[in-house]
């Protein structure tokens, strides 16, 4: 049996479980073993560039550390995920691309329900380095930390902001752009008529159907 390891880049033990509770249907279709982890060195959320780049030594470290067969950044923001394929042979996925891969075989354009405006421009300055920015109908804030987010029901503003983006933006597909977000998949997906994506379910079936089929690179 091969190992996917789930990297929460952030220390928060609540985002981790909420992260794994999320991934039960992806774990009864996998064979393979599937381990989420936190990095105890790293801040409580990752909300601004500065935290974008404190966590990357963290990520690295954790990846050199394990014998997985398959690593999954389970960020939003991707963080240092270049540098850290540069690190391992083995195939490292980003929730946010991954997240981003599944949405364009599921509508024209995409929409993003994000944490914060510093969130927002960090996703398009991505999805510009991607060239996906040009399928992405809008990005809108809920405006809450990852401890808040973690510490209350933020159903209805998801909702409503859900709502905009598809109504008001035209997204034909929402992308819950937030690793503790994807406790509201299913109903948000239920109460829109639309694909609504959990990044980290996106990024650990990513990793999963590459190690069934054998994806690989060899030296050349």
């Amino acid at each position: 049996m091969s190992k996917i390891l789930v990297i929460n880049p952030n220390s928060s033990v609540t985002v981790t479980r909420s992260m794994e509770a999320c991934l039960g249907s992806v774990r009864a279709a996998s064979r393979h073993e599937i381990e989420c982890i936190e990095l105890s060195k790293s801040p409580p959320g990752i909300e601004t560039d500065d935290h974008v780049a404190a966590v990357v030594p963290n990520i690295i470290e954790a990846v050199a550390a394990s014998s997985a067969d398959a690593f999954v950044l389970a960020c939003f923001s991707d963080p240092g995920i270049a540098r850290v394929r540069q690190q391992t042979e083995k195939p490292v996925f980003g929730i946010a691309e991954a997240a981003y891969l599944t949405a364009l075989g599921l509508g024209p354009r995409f929409g993003i329900i994000s944490l914060g405006q510093s969130s927002i421009n960090r996703h398009l300055r991505y999805l510009q380095a991607l060239q996906l920015d040009r399928r992405l109908a809008g990005d809108r804030s809920i405006d809450k930390t990852v401890v808040e987010l973690m510490q209350s029901d933020v159903v209805d503003i998801v909702a409503r902001t859900a709502r905009l983006l598809r109504d008001q933006d035209g997204a034909d597909v929402v992308i819950l752009g937030c690793a503790g977000l994807g406790s509201y998949r299913e109903a948000l997906q239920d109460s829109l008529g639309i694909p609504v994506i959990d990044p980290v379910q996106a990024g650990v079936a990513l990793a999963s159907s590459t190690l069934d089929l054998g994806y690989r690179r060899t030296a050349r």
